[in-house]
């Protein structure tokens, strides 16, 4: 009855028809024992599964004995949860870039082995902590102390390859023939950077010890001398036995031994550790209660594995008065975990502080590097190697000048080579010969011109950065009042990368769609039902009909926290009083539904006056269901809404109310659902004692039971009981026995369960193509269920050829791969071929395919194809293979790759992609930690590239443009000075000054445009996509504008050099009133040459680049006013003369005229798709303007 099944698969109502048709068809021509004719691979694996390993119980006298054949696996290459050899490549890259976390989703698979377990003493820590020496409770997220903070701060910032030649300059200015600035001056810049990093790292790592500390000052009840006394968190031990109160934080991972529930049922909330809200079922051993109820003396021993990063296995046995029995995952709480609807809880430490599954998961979002940034670094390059040619120059020039006028050297100006008068007389005066003075004078010119590399750029970009991320998280357009979740900026490195997306890989289930599940349709005993909904009002009424006519429903009413729609057909069948085999299918079909699951019932009781007839309905339980998936809760609440209410579960038995009837069922054994078996089976016994196991076959679709007899059920017992107190292999061993079981399965139907797209996703995904983006789907479900999504959210349209590429080996991949590039067209080279393409293609491949695709050499072939697609579906595909997808675009081309998902399997693929985007959905929060970016919804990712994307990309591009012309500028500028001063190395301007340009003249106004600029309003980039094709085509930064601003930068130099030294050549000045003369006017020009760029003037920006030039012109003042420096009182003679104010306007108006030119022809004639939509905005604003067509304003 089994069908191949992925773990995200999920049954879409537009496309069951056919399974519907197969399963009725089975169950009409008596085929109970049925497999499916879509995939019988399940009942081949589970014969080859008994046939290689011995599964016969062996005889009682020798029940502990059971030989366990090796590790088993199913041999199912579709079913593949990672690629053997093409995930292995991946996994390589993966963790070669830092990329792979270490997650709770991505754990050590190699458990502890029975030789070497861990051993807790329960009540008996010293015991316990001696042998091993375990660590205490006491947590620590924090990187640094008082003694570490300052070396190990500065090693991590000296990472960066220009802080370490800023050292050197520093370094090199402390030298003696070498000291351009003061010494103590030229340390300024350097130590500004490195203090404000410093500072902020301090700050974030205070409020982590703040954290810390809080967190370990915490108190919780441990039992001490035979009672339960107050005890610190951080002086919590292993072994130590600890009280939970209703509501309280879990401290430590402690196995339960008893809860306020006589049961030892207990409820615990996770969102802490995986972000699932819903509450999770733990119990406690049914062995350990009474210890705790009856007040006798704590004890015990635990062998458990040692600690692992997996917060979803647990694998222990305990010992109490000679009894083993074995610990699961349900029977551990972990730390950071909340006790919910339990009065108190006991239990016993097994793992400690930074051993905790909570803090092992606690790692932090990897590292991502910017494209614009890597290009940043290849123009720095260039300007290194201007620097260097600047430097020979001077070097050589200064060369050549001493040896022209080495025998006059006492006569001139700058050099001297002996002192003139005083004890000193006649001795060398710091002159160390030509070819050292040549090469000193390299040096110093490095000095000199030390910020050609700027390095006010790599704080300016962070601080730049930081404030986009302030208005992207409080954009109320990217706020999701479902989740009442903010958008998330959990990388401040690549904002920019946004406005540069060529590929979107995004998941389905969850992603796409709401993972609401929603019950729509069943197959029951060969009939569909679910063509005849009725609303919930409707059906209130036919049910009261019903049962005034029927046998009576009982005196009270269960009423769900949500509305499940019923089919009257199949409502009507179920309360018809029949006998047969269709009556017991029915019957079966909804008690699977309702006890074949791991769903928590939360029960609240209500008054009857919201009942509609209180003669029938004296009181109403309002019941919710809780459970770890969304399709488990669908359907559980489906069965209640057909009269099969599961309203009570402890860790032995359900109780169901049938209809008004309670029903009390033993549970005997569960198989929890796993990837391997896609399939969940529970052992129950009736009041009748008759035992049947219920499955549910691929995850929720199929439903089938079966009878076992007295023998089987022992040697399922048998079985079971080794498998579960196992410490090596338990998952593999619980395999096998329910192997034991699940088979001649009876068929009893099928269900229907449907998930929802996400609002506004079709509008979404229609934007993004037209925006120039590839948008390619990666999901774990079936084919059909891919393409019926496809269709729905307008990602495949009517008029696509649709390539389909199922292939069953590595030849029969080829043969299709080659047939279909043949069919189309598709040439290697496939991006210039694109436009060429007759038809739009979709390419739909399946997992299966994948793996002999990316392992072989084919990945070429794919990669051909694909690019040519316009639409690409991935179905069946495992994680890694995600991953592998990604990787394949992003080795092989420079486009920038975004992925995002919502659930743990796809942080693969958001760690390998250039941007990780995380959806804070219904599966925890695994994608949203490995993310770089997180939100509510997909329909956000729509403005986030459209928008912010664009709006980041051409604000940072411009930044680094400015502030490598701004940096040049002034080094150009000193560089004309040097040449006309004999190529001394000299400077006019006074060591702060030359220290103040960069990091506090001209920083404010860069740091304001940076955050604050718009060349268009949001509005406007939504309504034409296509203008985020700028960010494609790299508009706001490339080569060309870095060589054109170059070029510009030398107009200006020269224009700010030689004006001054032509208006004043006649006068009588000295050289520190043209120093300040040249500081006052390099800062009014760079600021005007912003302010000709900047396209939205807000309050803040005027007095940022006003602002600016006030502050230098104060400065200035301020520095001419101190009597030690050699520049005292310039500026109040220089401020007196007319020449001195119209030389500033003449600099200005003749540095920036070959700009306003060049902007002017090149906006007129030449005009960028920006251009014409701000000149679109501008016109429209304007009152009584004649509007324009819209498609021809952004052509």
């Amino acid at each position: 009855m089994y069908i191949a099944y992925t773990p995200n698969d999920l049954f879409d109502v537009n496309d069951g028809e056919n399974l519907f048709s197969a399963v009725d068809t089975a169950l009409r021509e008596g085929n109970r024992e049925y497999c499916s004719p879509l995939k019988p691979s399940f009942c081949s694996a589970e014969s080859q599964i008994r046939q290689q390993f011995p599964l016969k119980c062996p005889l009682r006298d020798r029940k502990r004995m059971v030989s366990w054949g090796g590790s088993m696996e199913l041999q199912q290459t579709s079913l593949a949860f990672g690629i053997s050899g093409g995930s292995s490549r991946v996994q390589d890259k993966l963790n070669k870039s830092q990329r792979i976390r270490h997650k709770s989703t991505q754990f050590d698979d190699n458990l502890s082995h029975e030789e070497n377990p861990r051993l807790i003493y329960v009540n008996d820590p010293r015991m316990t902590n001696d042998k091993y020496e375990f660590t205490g409770n006491e947590i620590r997220t924090s990187k640094y102390t008082l003694i570490n903070f300052l070396p190990k701060n500065l090693f991590i910032q000296f990472h960066r390859v220009a802080y370490l030649y800023f050292l050197a300059i520093v370094f090199l200015n402390q030298l003696p023939p070498l000291a351009i600035f003061g010494r103590t001056v030229s340390l300024f810049p350097l130590l500004f950077v490195l203090c404000v990093t410093a500072i902020k790292d301090g700050y974030e790592d205070w409020r982590r010890h703040r954290s810390d500390r809080n967190e370990n000052n915490r108190e919780a009840l441990v039992l001490q001398s035979g009672k339960f006394q107050f005890k610190k968190w951080k002086k919590i031990r292993a072994g130590e036995v600890v009280k939970i109160c209703a509501d309280d934080t879990i401290p430590c991972d402690m196995v339960l031994l008893g809860t306020s529930d006589p049961s030892g049922i207990a409820y615990i909330q996770t969102m802490n550790l995986d972000g699932e809200s819903n509450l999770k079922t733990r119990y406690a051993r049914q062995e350990t209660t009474p210890m705790v109820f009856e007040g006798g003396t704590v004890s015990g021993l635990i062998r458990c594995e040692q600690p692992n990063r997996n917060i979803y296995e647990f694998t222990a046995n305990m010992e109490l008065k000679g009894q083993r029995f074995p610990l699961s995952q349900s029977n551990i709480i972990l730390r950071g975990c909340q006790l919910k609807n339990t009065e108190w809880v006991v239990g016993a430490v097994v793992y400690a502080g930074q051993e905790t599954k909570a803090m092992l998961n606690s790692a932090m979002s990897p590292s991502k590097r910017s494209r614009l940034e890597s290009y940043m670094n290849r123009e720095t390059l260039w300007l290194s190697v201007f620097l260097f040619t600047m430097c020979l120059v001077v070097a050589l020039g200064m060369g050549l000048w001493l040896q022209r006028h080495k025998d006059r050297l006492d006569e001139l100006p700058y050099y001297r080579k002996t002192y003139f008068g005083g004890r000193s007389a006649g001795k060398s005066y710091k002159f160390y010969g030509i070819p050292m003075e040549t090469f000193f004078s390299f040096l110093s010119s490095i000095i000199v011109f030390q910020i050609m590399i700027p390095i006010s750029l790599y704080i300016t970009m962070e601080l730049v950065r930081l404030g986009q991320s302030y208005f992207m998280i409080g954009d109320k357009h990217m706020y999701d009042t479902s989740t009442d979740s903010r958008f998330q900026c959990r990388s401040l490195n690549i904002n920019e990368d946004l406005g540069q997306i060529r590929y979107v890989f995004s998941d389905k289930t969850g992603t796409l769609t709401e993972n609401k599940m929603e019950f729509r349709k069943a197959s029951v005993h060969g009939k569909n039902y679910g063509s005849s909904m009725l609303t919930a009002d409707t059906w209130q009424d036919t049910n009261i009909a019903v049962s005034r006519t029927a046998a009576p429903v009982g005196k009270s009413r269960w009423k769900l926290k949500s509305e499940v729609p019923v089919d009257s057909e199949l409502m009507a069948f179920l309360r018809k009083e029949l006998a047969g085999d269709e009556r017991i299918a029915a019957h079966e079909f909804f008690l699977t539904l309702a006890t074949c699951n791991t769903v928590i019932p939360i029960l609240t009781r209500s008054s009857s006056s919201s009942c509609m007839d209180s003669e029938f309905y004296e009181d109403v339980e309002a019941i919710d269901y809780q459970g770890e998936s969304p399709d488990e809760q669908a359907l559980v609440a489906a069965a209640s809404a057909y009269g099969y209410t599961l309203f009570e579960r402890t860790s032995g038995h359900v109780v169901i109310d049938v209809n008004g009837e309670k029903l009390r069922l033993d549970v005997l054994g569960l198989h929890e659902f796993d990837s391997v078996r896609k399939r969940m089976s529970v052992v129950i016994r009736f009041p009748d004692d008759s035992v049947k196991v219920l499955v549910k076959g691929l995850r929720t679709l199929v439903v089938a039971s079966r009878d076992l007899t007295d023998a089987e059920l022992e040697e399922w017992q048998c079985m079971y009981e080794d498998a579960s107190t196992s410490l090596t292999d338990r998952s593999i061993k619980l395999r096998q026995t329910a192997a034991v079981i699940e088979c001649n399965l009876q068929l009893l139907g099928a269900t229907g369960i449907e998930d929802k797209l996400q609002e506004g996703v079709p509008e979404a995904i229609e934007s993004l193509r037209q925006a120039g983006i590839k948008v390619w789907v990666l999901t774990g479900d079936k084919q059909e269920t891919a393409i019926s999504i496809g269709i729905s959210c307008k990602l495949l349209t009517s008029d696509m050829q649709q390539i389909i590429i199922n292939g069953t080996s590595e030849e029969d991949c080829r043969n299709l791969l080659s047939d279909a590039k043949a069919k189309y067209g598709v040439r290697t080279s496939s991006r210039k071929e694109e436009g060429t393409m007759s038809a739009a293609l979709a390419l739909i491949i399946d997992g299966n395919s994948l793996v002999y695709i990316l392992e072989k050499d084919l990945e070429s072939e794919l990669f051909d194809l694909a690019t040519s697609c316009k639409v690409v579906l991935c179905c069946r595909v495992a994680p890694l293979q995600k991953a592998g997808i990604v990787d394949l675009i992003k080795s092989r081309t420079d486009d920038m790759t975004l992925a995002i998902g919502d659930g743990a399997n796809d942080v693969s693929m958001i760690q390998m992609a250039d941007v990780g985007v995380g959806i804070c959905g219904q599966e925890g929060r695994q994608a949203v930690m490995a993310s770089d970016f997180a939100m509510g919804q997909f329909r956000f990712l729509k403005r986030l590239l459209l928008v912010h994307g664009h709006w980041n990309y051409q604000r940072i591009g411009y930044l680094v443009l400015y502030n490598f012309y701004r940096n040049a500028v002034f080094v150009l500028m000193l560089f004309w000075y040097i040449l006309s001063t004999a190529f001394s190395t000299t400077s006019a301007l006074t060591d702060w000054s030359s220290v103040f340009y960069s990091v506090i003249y001209t920083s404010v106004p860069t740091i304001v445009v940076g955050i604050l600029d718009k060349d268009l309003s949001h509005k406007t980039l939504l309504e034409h996509p296509k203008l985020y094709g700028a960010g494609h085509r790299q508009e706001s930064y490339n080569m060309y504008l870095f060589w054109i601003t170059m070029i510009d930068t030398l107009w200006q130099s020269l224009v700010l050099f030689y004006i001054p030294v032509f208006t004043y050549r006649e006068s009588t000045i000295d050289i520190w009133s043209m120093g300040s003369l040249w500081t006052i006017a390099v800062v009014i020009l760079v600021n005007m040459h912003l302010a000709m760029d900047i396209q939205r003037w807000l309050l803040l920006t005027h007095m940022a680049v006003w602002g600016s030039i006030i502050i230098t012109y104060a400065c200035v003042v301020v520095l001419d006013s101190i009597p030690i420096f050699p520049n005292y009182g310039t500026i109040y003679h220089l401020a007196k003369s007319p020449t001195y104010w119209l030389s500033f306007l003449l600099i200005i108006c003749l540095a920036l005229l070959p700009r306003f030119i060049f902007k002017v022809l090149h906006q007129t004639f030449w005009p960028s798709d920006i251009q014409i939509a701000r000149e679109a905005e501008i016109l429209r604003k304007r009152p009584n303007h004649v509007q324009s067509n819209p498609d021809q304003s952004s052509s």
